[in-house]
């Protein structure tokens, strides 16, 4: 599969409340791997928006077009830079619920517009749904870094500081997320999060 760039990784599932100057769009980008449960090697790719499909959308159909077998269970496991949109998120709630035979998770590395009620409402469904939605932490920005990353040219930045960052950012929006699961609350939020952010 073709793998991201160090500097792709960086930019995009940079998890810092602010992007600092100079400012570039996060995008939606997906990364995906499929594990068959009989432990043959797993499948990875990644995907990002297209001006008719969400990421999570073109994810969708690329599983479909696999034609795996569906008396074997796959573990599929997908990282995001933006947690789904309410339609997105009710799309994989139809496919996974069509899809018996696959268990996925899902970690993403920011939540998209997580005061809106509606985008609550999606990330709820999701989780209601046996589809677990978490925050990346270390052990995800690691895998994701390790397996879906071209580590032929040295980055310039230490990996280790920058996956140690993340790690760090990530404990906020892990609170609100859980925040967020709690029934019967609203989580207000700030447009700030996503002032840099014109395109997704």
């Amino acid at each position: 599969m073709a793998l991201l760039t160090a500097k792709t990784f960086s930019l995009q599932f940079n998890n810092k409340r602010r992007v600092n100057k100079p400012y570039y769009p996060r995008k939606a980008l997906l990364c995906y791997q499929l594990t068959p449960q009989n432990g043959s090697t797993p499948t990875r790719g990644h995907l990002k928006n297209k001006k008719e499909d969400h990421a999570e959308i073109r994810f969708i159909n690329k599983i479909k077009s696999m034609g795996l077998d569906e008396t074997q269970c796959y573990q599929v496991t997908c990282y995001l830079t933006w947690s789904p949109c309410p339609s997105c998120a009710g799309e994989l709630v139809d496919f996974i619920k069509a899809h018996r035979h696959l268990n996925l998770r899902i970690f993403a590395s920011r939540l998209y517009y997580h005061w809106r009620p509606n985008y609550q409402e999606g990330l709820l469904l999701l989780c209601g749904s046996q589809v677990p939605v978490e925050v990346m932490g270390l052990p995800e920005f690691t895998d994701c870094w390790e397996n879906f990353v071209d580590h032929k040219e040295p980055p310039s930045f230490n990996p280790s500081e920058k996956l140690e960052e993340l790690d760090k950012n990530s404990q906020a929006i892990k609170r609100r997320l859980e925040r967020i699961k709690i029934p019967g609350v609203h989580v207000q939020g700030c447009y700030i999060d996503i002032l840099c952010d014109a395109e997704v």
